[in-house]
């Protein structure tokens, strides 16, 4: 168990930094110090060490979504740690990751997509409702499209076309996504917030 757990932290940090098709099985065996064999005896197959991994860091992902909503906080403070939260996974993993993913994996991309409707999407609709209840959020917003816009933003941004160059920045432009939608639901209440909320977390 600790050589298997050892692999996957050796495989998500080479295929989040350097991309999923530049990073071999040799790769990680040499990385490891360890043979091909007890690779393969750990992993029958690259695609399987591929969905172990991505399906770890989902994991922790919402571990800690489910947190930050089990810890009581404020629903601005909430968003804004949500923010905070995906933009540091972003900062982490190269663009092309994801990308490589999407076209080469695509059951490991399922799970991705899982995760975005069953976790993302459902606390985001869960925070505008309770924002708009204790007066942060307009009253015609409507949660669920709100909610939707907001995570196609974030799937927009993974679209390796929308990153011209080597030094476009994922996290920069999810702190400007962000900001952008919410200010396009707060009332002069949830601005004053998110201006105080924001200033101690980012």
């Amino acid at each position: 168990m600790e050589t298997r757990e050892k692999i996957l932290d050796v495989a998500m940090e080479q295929f989040t930094k350097y991309g999923v098709r530049n990073t071999t099985m040799d790769d990680i065996a040499r990385l490891m110090g360890i043979s091909k064999k007890t690779l393969y005896q750990e992993f029958r197959d690259k695609k399987a060490l591929v969905r172990v991994a991505f399906e770890l860091i989902l994991e922790k992902d919402q571990k800690q979504m489910a947190f930050i909503q089990d810890s009581g906080t404020d629903v601005v403070d909430h968003l804004v740690k949500v923010s905070k939260m995906i933009r540091e996974r972003l900062s982490e993993i190269n663009p092309m990751a994801i990308f490589e993913v999407q076209k080469y994996f695509p059951e490991v991309w399922d799970l991705f997509e899982e995760h975005r409707e069953k976790v993302i999407m459902t606390d985001l609709v869960n925070i505008i409702e309770r924002g708009k209840q204790l007066g942060y959020f307009r009253d015609e917003i409507d949660p669920g499209i709100m909610a939707r816009l907001r995570v196609n933003q974030i799937s927009e941004a993974l679209n390796p076309n929308n990153y011209p160059n080597k030094n476009y920045n994922l996290a920069e432009e999810q702190l400007q996504t962000m900001d952008h939608f919410l200010h396009g639901m707060f009332t002069e209440k949830g601005r004053e917030a998110y201006k105080t909320q924001k200033a101690k977390h980012i």
